[in-house]
């Protein structure tokens, strides 16, 4: 896993062939068959579209149990498939680039690298607010969550956790279509992330020294608002970045119409 993290850190995710991407054709041709506007069939695909590669992780697992090069192997491209730190921190990097200049055309086209929120009427600060706040999040769901799952169940973990988290980004939207179907999924990726997001909201208050952060009013602030949230998790990791930069977050978001 370390070794998977170092090539997350120093390559970012493979620009062809991403193996993240080819599972979502594979989850959205598998959502066009079952697809009904109810949660059993919503069940149905999160059922199978997690459960293939938590399987493909036990079998991979169970080969490789007399084989400890092949499975440091497996487990090491596994984690750089499933990280995206070094993306997450790319885009950052390019949003932040963008409204330092002045280009708001730029930062709105930019927005949607980093999130699904309806860019069109955002002005500097409410893209900026939106960039910690997806960069708070996805510290989570990029980072902190796939290491997490992978050093508690290995393979399977590493792919399963990327799978659900997928379908969520996918179909886990109060959208008209998936209103019902999506929720299966989505309650799914907030399970997953119950413990890695109050892991993240701790190790952003850890770590506030090096962004000339105070520890103390970031704790304070975490402890205060972290629970002031629809999501179960986002507030988890928003209010200790809030703390951290001593900026407010939080407010009216448009998604997908809403």
């Amino acid at each position: 896993m370390v070794a998977g993290y170092a090539l997350d850190s120093l390559l970012g995710d493979p620009r062809r062939w991403h193996p993240v991407a080819g599972f979502g054709r594979a989850a959205g041709a598998l959502e066009r068959r079952v697809y009904r506007p109810d949660r059993a069939a919503g069940t149905t695909f999160t059922a199978l579209a997690v459960g293939v590669p938590v399987l493909v992780g036990v079998a991979a697992t169970v080969a490789t149990r007399r084989r400890p090069v092949g499975r440091a192997v497996l487990m090491a491209a596994a984690t750089w498939t499933v990280l995206g730190g070094r993306t997450l921190r790319h885009e950052a990097k390019m949003m932040g680039r963008a409204l330092r200049g002045g280009d708001l055309p730029a930062a709105r086209r930019r927005l949607g690298h980093l999130c699904g929120r309806d860019p069109s009427t955002l002005d500097e600060p409410e893209l900026a607010r939106a960039t910690v706040e997806s960069v708070a999040e996805n510290t989570s769901d990029a980072v902190v969550a796939p290491l997490l799952w992978g050093a508690v169940a290995g393979l399977p973990g590493l792919l399963g956790y990327r799978a659900a988290n997928t379908l969520d980004a996918m179909v886990g939207h109060r959208s008209p279509r998936y209103a019902r179907f999506g929720t299966p999924s989505a309650r799914l990726d907030d399970l997953l992330n119950l413990a890695p997001s109050r892991l993240t909201g701790l190790l952003t208050i850890a770590v506030a020294p090096a962004a000339h952060g105070d520890r103390g009013r970031a704790w304070r602030v975490w402890l205060r608002d972290r629970n002031d949230h629809p999501s179960p998790n986002a507030g988890q990791c928003e209010a200790a970045m809030a703390g951290v930069l001593g900026v407010r977050l939080g407010g009216r978001n448009v998604y997908f119409g809403r």
